[in-house]
């Protein structure tokens, strides 16, 4: 196994060999964004609705409810670039037309 050190990273190559940190954000900036929103969003549910009596699986306590708000995020942020990008790929091959 051999570790990174260094030399990795003053290699100018590096980031076009493997996937840096910064094309990573630009490429799922749209999902990153998503499952924020869905994070926060799943930790206020849990903080100002929430379960009070603990029988509920997932509003019961404030990690889970936030993972699954990440999850959920994330998916739909997936859907909306998706949908976005079929539906400019379909305008730009109209305008070909």
């Amino acid at each position: 196994m051999t570790w990174v050190t260094d030399s990795y990273f003053k290699n100018p190559d590096f980031c076009t060999k493997y996937l840096c940190m910064k094309d990573f954000v630009k490429k799922y900036s749209v999902e990153l964004i998503f499952a924020l929103l869905g994070a926060l969003s799943g930790f206020l549910y849990w903080k100002y609705i929430g379960c009070l009596s603990g029988t509920c699986a997932i509003k019961s306590v404030w990690y889970l409810s936030t993972l699954f708000g990440l999850f959920a995020g994330y998916l739909i942020g997936d859907l909306v670039k998706s949908i976005y990008l079929k539906t400019a790929k379909k305008g730009k091959n109209d305008e070909e037309l």
